[in-house]
Order: structure tokens, then sequence, then C-alpha cells
């Protein structure tokens, strides 16, 4: 009984007062303007910088324009969910607040602790990119001299220490320390700033563009150089879908804006409107870049750690790469780190001493110091090649609990098992709190006895989605890892076609439950096809990330979980916290005042 009496603790859920919603420590200064810049500034980085040269030249090829599609639309689907989420949610700490509300507190947790490594790894590739693009101006006169001087010959590590990267991670630090708006706009000078050199990349290339760098055949592929087999997709559609994998880096940085609700002006209405547009707005610069890039030379010939500037350098414009180059400083990417450790230190998951807000800042210093230490130590010793990889499961994992829980709180019969407030004049029909009194029915799948949601069809959604997700699992497996048998029929086609039916069987039961009535500022369209698709694509990217980056995932989760068997479990608030939580969205007469 003990064990189960503890087991049961795993899933205890974060109490949330309505009239708690709003209160701050923080300076809610960010307006819709400075949450798409923050956006934009978070995830149009190192994904054009570096990624579209490294997935073009060793894994898709021209098709990297494809891979950044299929990355953008799987980012929509994500973004949507995260949207939905903002408006219910107004508060500090992404899908970490969101699951520890919805499911409970230990998959708030390895999704928290997944958000740290995330954007850990994204401020220091984004300052190494920087580092290499700035080296290159300097005609790696930096590399050579701590290569000769400095070498690291060990395994996942870098070849040398970048110090260069450590300082701009510091000193983006500092910043953030100073105070939330002077770092926003600091931030959004230096993403207009990208957003010109892009584009200024992308009219300049075009007059360099040849279309028939897209249908090189494969003969005319150097010897010794792995070309694939040539063509616009020359390493096959496996390739571009594992380009796609790791496209889906380029996007990452999105979920920042959902971080920011104790900081944002009307949260509820800007941070869903500035995630779909900042997301837009990426897509369509990857495009732009990843197409002009590979027109402009062969795929294979593309430098991995700064194409931009290089392929400019060979197209006799060397002149450039000295504009090209100070594109890439970009605060957004460490903006968000230090707001998830301080929500989690905050609700005592991990040490508390990182929720000290300064009362003279507004922000919360400690939580900022820490990991800018920490990404700055990463950008200085580690390889990122496999670290991206890393981060790009825990931020599909995340991506993929955010749609699940879109899915179970729609179909909720309370939106997060507390006491519903709301206005006389809004009151909707009552709801149906108990299960039905009648024996449970096959019918009741299909056609249930109340139009309003009840603990039978709340129940009916949360082992359909389950089993939807465990038989996505098993599909993926199969289109994995038995790709080569899908061209013939066999066992594998059979599986395949029986999965897809009992996948379609579910969801469809899922649909015809009752949904909550209640409305939000934003809701995510077409439930629950778009969360559940944006779930299965998540859990399709993840699988097709190497092995090896599933063992290091692996030892990260592992210290995880020493961490919070051995303090989050016995210090979370949640644990002392026995009040009544109650919910409704902030509306704009009831938005705080700016406390900064």
């Amino acid at each position: 009984m003990g064990l189960l009496f503890h087991f049961s603790k795993l899933f205890r859920k974060k109490s949330l007062k309505y009239e708690d919603l709003g209160k701050t420590k923080l300076a809610r200064v960010l307006t819709l303007l400075d949450l798409t810049l923050l956006g934009v500034g978070s995830t149009l980085g190192a994904g054009a910088y570096v990624l579209s040269g490294k997935v073009a030249s060793q894994t898709a090829g021209p098709a990297i324009v494809v891979s950044f599609f299929v990355a953008a639309v799987v980012s929509v689907l994500a973004g949507l969910c995260y949207a939905e989420f903002g408006a219910r949610v107004p508060r500090t700490g992404s899908a970490y607040v969101y699951s520890y509300i919805t499911i409970g507190e230990f998959v708030a947790f390895i999704i928290g602790w997944n958000l740290i490594l995330e954007y850990a790894i994204g401020t220091a590739s984004v300052a190494r990119a920087w580092s290499a693009n700035f080296d290159s101006l300097v005609q790696f006169k930096i590399s050579h001299t701590l290569n000769s001087t400095l070498p690291m010959n060990v395994p996942n590590l870098a070849e040398y220490p970048d110090f260069f990267a450590l300082g701009l991670t510091l000193l983006l630090t500092a910043l953030l320390i100073i105070g939330v708006k002077q770092s926003s706009t600091f931030n959004s000078v230096f993403t207009v700033i990208n957003l010109l050199v892009l584009s200024y990349f992308i009219i300049c290339g075009f007059f360099k563009a040849d279309a028939k760098n897209w249908s090189i055949d494969k003969k005319d592929i150097p010897p010794g150089v792995d070309g694939g087999n040539g063509g616009f997709m020359p390493f096959g559609i496996s390739g571009m879908l594992s380009g796609a994998a790791t496209c889906f880096y380029g996007f990452v940085g999105f979920d920042c804006i959902a971080t920011t609700g104790e900081e944002a002006k009307n949260p509820e209405k800007s941070i869903p409107i500035s995630i779909i547009v900042s997301l837009f707005i990426v897509f369509i610069f990857y495009f732009g870049v990843s197409a002009v890039l590979t027109m402009m030379s062969p795929y294979y010939s593309l430098d991995s750690e700064a194409p931009l500037p290089k392929v400019f350098e060979l197209a006799g414009w060397p002149v450039a790469k000295y504009v090209i180059a100070v594109g890439a400083v970009l605060i957004g990417a460490i903006f968000p780190l230090p707001r998830v450790v301080y929500a989690m230190a905050e609700d005592r998951l991990i040490f508390g001493f990182l929720a000290n807000v300064s009362d003279k800042l507004k922000t919360p210093i400690n939580a900022t110091i820490v990991t800018g230490i920490l990404s700055g130590m990463t950008a200085l010793l580690f390889d990122l090649t496999e670290l991206v990889n890393m981060m790009s499961i825990g931020t599909l994992l995340a991506y993929a609990f955010v749609a699940k829980c879109v899915v179970i709180l729609r179909y909720k019969v309370k939106a997060f098992d507390t006491e519903m407030i709301v206005n006389e004049s809004n009151q909707g029909p009552e709801m149906n709190s108990d299960s039905h009194s009648e024996p449970f029915t096959f019918k009741e799948l299909f056609r249930p006895f109340t139009n309003m949601p009840s603990k039978r069809t709340e129940q009916i959604v949360i082992v359909c989605s389950l089993l939807l997700s465990l038989c996505t699992i098993i599909l993926n497996v199969l289109l994995i890892y038995k790709e080569k048998d899908l061209n013939k029929f066999g066992w594998v086609t059979c599986l395949l076609a029986i999965f897809c039916i009992i996948i379609l069987g579910l969801g469809i039961i899922i649909w015809c439950q009752p949904q909550n009535p209640d409305e939000l500022p934003f809701m995510v369209p077409l439930v629950p096809l778009f969360p559940e698709v944006s779930a299965a694509i998540n859990i399709y990217l993840m699988l097709k990330l190497p092995n090896s980056t599933w063992v290091r995932f692996a030892v990260w989760m592992g210290l995880g979980f020493f961490l919070y068997f051995g303090y989050g479990f016995w210090h979370s608030m949640a644990r002392k916290d026995n009040t009544t939580s109650k919910y409704l969205p902030i509306s704009e007469e009831d938005d705080p005042e700016d406390t900064s």
C-alpha cells in the first residue's frame, strides 16, 4: 500500500487559483510586437546559418526545402497547441506548467527537465554559430590558434574550447539580468538586423542561383564524395525525412513565447497570435535561404560550419560574408531558459534558491546566472552535432505531451479538476460531473447518452488517446525499421493496415465524445485531429534520430530522475498544497497593471 501511495503522488497536480492567475513577481511589460520578435529571434538562428549547409550536404540534398516544409508543418501543429494553452494558462513555464496542471507532477518534471536541455543547447549552438561566422571573417585564425595550443582530443567534446562563444553567452546573460524590457529591446534590434541580413542573402543569392544544381546527375558527383544518387532528392525519401527531424531543430524556440505568460501584456491574446505569426515568418526565411543556398552551389560541396559566407566567397562576392556574419546574434535563444528554471524552482521541483527574483530588476536573477553559466560551458566545451539531436528529442517529447494535453482538456468535465468560475451572463448548461448511472454499452463509444462531458466520456477519451499513442508508436516503428518491406505485400503491410484502421477507429471514438463548452480567446481547430496528428509526427521524428542520441538522452534523464526523487518529490509545493484551485481565463479588464 505504501508503494501505491507514493506512486499516486507522482501524478499530483499543480493547484491554480483564479485570483492568482494575474499575480506575478515579474514585470508585465511585453507587447505583441515584443513577443513576435522574441519568437522569431529565438527560432531564426543557427537553423539558417549552420543547419542549412549541414543537412543539405549530408542528409537531404536540395530536398532540404521539403525537409524544412515538413518540419514547419510539425511546428505549426505544435504551435497551435501551445497557443491554446497560452490562452488557458498565462503563467511562466510553458509546457512544464501546462502538463503540471493537466497530467501531473512527474510528467511535468520530465518536460521541464527537457526544456532546460533544449534551451541550454539552443543558446550554445547560436553562440557557436556566431563564433564560427566571426572566425571565418578573420581567416579562421581563432580556430587554428586554439586548435594548436589547446586541443581537446576527447570523444563528443569540441576540437578546441570556444572562448568566444562562452564570452558571447555570458554577455547575453548579463543583458537578461538587467531587465526583461531592456533585453527584449536588445533582442528586437538584433532580430530586425538578422531578418535584413537573411533578406540580403536571399535577394543577392538569386542572382547567382542555378536551377541545374537541383538536378545533378550521379555521374557528375566527384569521386570519393558521398553525394547519394544525385538529383533533387539524392538520399531518398528517408534522407529527406531524416533531414526534417534535424531541420525541426531550426524551429525550436517559438515555445519561448509561452514562457512569458507573467511578463506579457494581455497574454491570452498576444501569446497565441505571436506564436502563429512568428512561425510563419521563420518558415518563409528558412525556405528562401535553403532554396538559394542549394541553387548557388552543388549540395555536396556546401560548407557544414558556415555555409552562407562560404558560398558567397566561392561565387566571387567575398564582401557579402562580412554582412552575413553580423546576423546570428540572438538573445531570444537564452531568454526562456531562466524562466523555466524559475517556474520549476518556485514549485520546489528543483532547488528553491533559483526562484529568487530581484526586487529592483524584477528578473529571476539566480536562475539567470546559473543557466547562463550552464549554457556558456556547453558552448565552450561540447561538440554540438549530437547535442542538437538530443535537444530535438526533448523538444519533440514536450510537443507530443502538449498535444495530448489539449485533447484531454477539451473533453474533461472541468478544465483543471477544479471549481469552475463563470460570469452569470456566460454561464452555459451544467456539465455532468458524475458517471452515467446505466451500465456501459458499446453504443456509447459512438453515440454518448449526453451532449455534455461526463466522467464516463472523459475516461473514454483518456483511454482511447493512450491506446492511439501506443498504436502510433508501433506504426512508426514499422515504418522506420521495416521500410524496405513496404514495397511488397506481406506481414508488414498487413500490420500497417490493421494499425491504421485501429488508429482511425480510436480517433472517431474521441471525435464522437462531447467537448467542454468553455470558450477561450484561441482554440485549436479540428480537435482531436490536429493535436493527435501533431503527436504522431513528433513520435515519428523522435524515432528517426540516431540510437546514440537516445543513449545520451537516457543519461540526461537519469540525472533528472536522481534530482527529482532525491529532492523534488519531497519538497514539492504540490505536496503541501491542499487548497482548491479555481480557473477562469483573465479578461482584458482584469489584466494586472504594469509592475515595472
